[in-house]
């Protein structure tokens, strides 16, 4: 069996509060502060979520004037897209060679 390595983005997002923000950011980029006053969080602990998100590569931040912007990475984002897709690809191939190994059955 083939194995690889998971994304650890996927693992950032099994955080019900990481997993709204993520949609937050995919409406808009957004500063803490923004964020936390559509959450029921306070903003430290936003700030402890993006800081997960940043590390696992699905957000990235630039400063603007006194405070950081949050949005999400296009590459981090494509990682997992990529991940998705390859575990798609070998679902399907498992069936087709199921699908396949039946036909050849008498």
């Amino acid at each position: 069996m083939v194995t690889y390595g998971v994304h650890p983005g996927w693992e950032a997002l099994g955080d019900p509060s990481r997993l709204v923000i993520v949609q937050r950011l995919a409406e808009r980029p957004c500063a803490v502060g923004e964020l936390a006053d559509e959450l029921p969080i306070s903003r430290p602990a936003v700030s402890q979520h993006l800081k997960v998100l940043k590390s696992a590569g699905l957000v990235v931040d630039h400063p603007m004037g006194t405070r950081r912007v949050y949005r999400l990475s296009p590459d981090g984002l494509a990682a997992l897209r990529d991940q998705l897709d390859t575990f798609w690809r070998r679902a399907l191939d498992g069936y087709q060679d199921i699908v396949e190994e039946t036909e050849e059955r008498p």
